[in-house]
């Protein structure tokens, strides 16, 4: 008579599956529009830019060093630092194509 029923509570309410994905795919469209996609935009025109060399061009490598570009084949590139110096670079190092005459005013 001192012990009172014991009611069982009501089952609870299964979640949504959808609404506990939903955080992880807001993070992730936040993620492709703000680091991949700049990142691969950027990468492509990387390649573009490293694709149509030309002898000829002012370049910077990725190392800082400045020069003409002399002789290019397939995977590599010959530039000319100075007068009679020449190296040879890894298509891929070469960072940036300057404008024409930019060696001359340094």
């Amino acid at each position: 008579m001192f012990i009172s029923l014991a009611h069982a509570a009501p089952a609870a309410e299964q979640p949504d599956p959808f609404l506990s994905f939903l955080p992880l795919i807001v993070i992730f469209v936040v993620f492709y529009f703000l680091i991949i996609r700049p990142q691969m935009k950027r990468a492509k025109e990387q390649r573009k830019m490293q694709e149509g060399l030309q002898k000829g061009d002012e370049v910077i490598t990725s190392g800082g060093q400045l020069g003409r570009v002399v002789d290019i084949k397939e995977q590599y590139v010959t530039l000319e630092v100075a007068k009679g110096v020449q190296n040879i670079f890894q298509r891929a190092a070469i960072q940036t194509v300057l404008p024409k005459g930019t060696m001359k005013d340094l």
